[in-house]
């Protein structure tokens, strides 16, 4: 158990409507109001909102910040229009994944990052240490910011009817700076959940009163425990599983997101190797027969019973109905249709390699 975990804004409003809390990421956060099977429908179906508070925010400004953002990034910000976003690494020499995170272009000389909870001292330490020479500010403002997900098919409908927040404008990866009850909040259309949805920064403060009025409306508080089922259905990889300083986008299959055409950044001469020479392990997707779940650390073994791989997460999808697994195996095994066996206590169960994207996502196009 994590020692004396961070809170967030929200905490009380969650304690009040009955959370089952639990220590994740080094904060006391919920994991499910009224069960992690509607928490998921709802937003699968509907709309449900999410406190992710927890994650991290970096402001990075000044005459080299382009320069600099793509020297730590995978992904390439030079093409960005003010208003985009993108997705990628930041990567150790060795490939190895610092953290995967969001870029928010502002200007040319203005970017704001969103990292993962877990990894926001050690991210903010890495960054500020790779900026020495470089004419940038690095600002870390997560206690400036509350973070709501709003995710859903109604999603955008609700942040107009409930919120007054009118978002029809934005596509797909696209974020505004607006104005909100006097303060400036930022509204972009992201998500974790395979579904149309926004993520919307604001103050602390402001962050209650909007939470506050959803619950009022009767949207769905929702817990970590769908976001992970959500996000795991969608294909998308979680930080600490999927993603790890011992695993390399190359080896995550993400390395459609590390742009080798682009000048030098952290780590691309191990993904540039790797690319070029091929990589030892894979990260797939198993359908596995049988009653089982799979679990993180369980073994993935060939026909024969050695053992190939791990898995990374699994679940009984709540959607598909099917037990399902994403897992880092042997690449011999890799393919898509090898037959192979996961351990599950003492028994072993059949299972066979799909791809990772188990569900379709519905995003706005």
């Amino acid at each position: 158990m994590e020692q004396n975990p961070k809170t967030t804004c929200l905490h009380d409003d969650h304690i009040s409507l009955g959370a089952t809390m639990s220590p994740f990421a080094g904060f006391d956060m919920p994991i499910e109001y009224k069960g992690i099977v509607e928490e998921h429908n709802a937003v699968r179906n509907s709309v449900g909102v999410f406190d992710v508070s927890h994650m991290g925010e970096v402001l990075i400004s000044g005459l080299q910040a382009q320069e600099f953002v793509n020297h730590i990034f995978t992904n390439d910000v030079r093409p960005l229009a003010d208003g985009a976003i993108l997705y990628g690494m930041m990567l150790y020499e060795n490939g190895g994944t610092v953290d995967d995170l969001l870029v928010y272009r502002r200007k040319a000389d203005e970017y704001f990052l969103v990292i993962n909870a877990g990894n926001i001292d050690k991210d903010v330490e890495w960054i500020k240490a790779c900026a020495a020479g470089y004419d940038v500010k690095v600002d870390h403002l997560s206690d400036s910011y509350g973070e709501l997900a709003v995710q859903g098919p109604d999603a955008e409908k609700t942040l107009r009817d409930v919120l007054g927040i009118d978002a029809s404008a934005l596509g797909f990866y696209t974020f505004a700076d607006m104005k909100h009850d006097g303060e400036d909040i930022i509204v972009s259309r992201t998500g974790y959940t395979g579904e149309d949805g926004f993520e919307i920064y604001a103050s602390p403060e402001l962050t209650v009163r909007l939470w506050r009025r959803l619950m009022d409306a009767g949207v769905q508080p929702c817990g970590l425990g769908c976001r992970d089922t959500l996000r795991f259905e969608a294909g998308l990889p979680l930080y600490g599983d999927e993603l790890t300083a011992d695993i390399t986008p190359v080896e995550a299959t993400l390395s459609m997101f590390c742009k080798l055409d682009k000048d030098e950044f952290i780590g691309k001469e191990a993904v540039a190797r790797q690319k070029a020479e091929g990589v030892t392990r894979k990260s797939v997707g198993l359908e596995i027969q049988g009653p089982a779940i799979a679990r993180h650390g369980y073994e993935v073994l060939d026909p024969e019973g050695n053992t190939v791989g791990t898995v990374t997460t699994g679940y009984r999808s709540i959607t598909l109905g099917k037990n399902l697994a994403m897992a880092m195996v042997n690449t011999p095994f890799a393919k898509t249709g090898t037959p192979l066996q996961v351990r599950v206590r003492r028994k072993v169960f059949p299972a066979v390699v799909v791809k990772k994207r188990f569900y379709t996502p519905n995003y706005k196009k």
